[in-house]
């Protein structure tokens, strides 16, 4: 029974569902997310969300502690083992606190992320650049998990 409690307590092996309101009355959204690595993270880095969007739409973004400009797009370059690195422009969401990443991305999460062990993640704007890792083990249960809670 401890090891369960342990295992339930590392949030660096757990994928937390969450429920947030929306903008509109009776409107939620359903998101897993992971916590950063912090051994391997810049402080100012939080972790990786992977939400419910309207249209079916699934929507992963990078959350920060410390916000970007609300209308700056910075350059986010992920890599992983499975997926090779890639570039993005990305938008920014939650009041700059969160990095909306472009739609394609979400093919990953969808795919090659949840065999992947980590991701590495690199945001930058303007003279600006926080960097990060997020371990993907439970990816693909907490992805299937979320897409079960879509819509609800």
């Amino acid at each position: 029974m401890e090891a369960s409690s342990i295992q339930v307590a590392s949030s660096a092996s757990v994928w937390k569902f969450t429920r947030t309101q929306g903008t509109k009355e009776g409107e939620t959204f359903a998101s897993v997310m992971k916590t950063a690595d912090t051994a391997q993270s810049d402080a100012d880095f939080a972790g990786l969300i992977v939400r419910c969007a309207p249209q079916g739409k699934i929507d992963v973004l990078v959350a920060l502690i410390r916000p970007f400009p609300p209308r700056s797009h910075p350059k986010v370059t992920l890599s992983s083992a499975a997926g090779g690195t890639l570039t993005f422009e990305a938008s920014m969401a939650a009041a700059g606190a969160a990095v909306l990443l472009p739609d394609e991305v979400s093919a990953f999460a969808a795919g090659k992320w949840q065999t992947a062990p980590s991701l590495s993640v690199l945001v930058k704007e303007s003279d600006s650049e926080i960097k990060g890792v997020v371990a993907l083990n439970g990816l693909r249960e907490a992805y299937h998990s979320l897409l079960a809670n879509c819509g609800q």
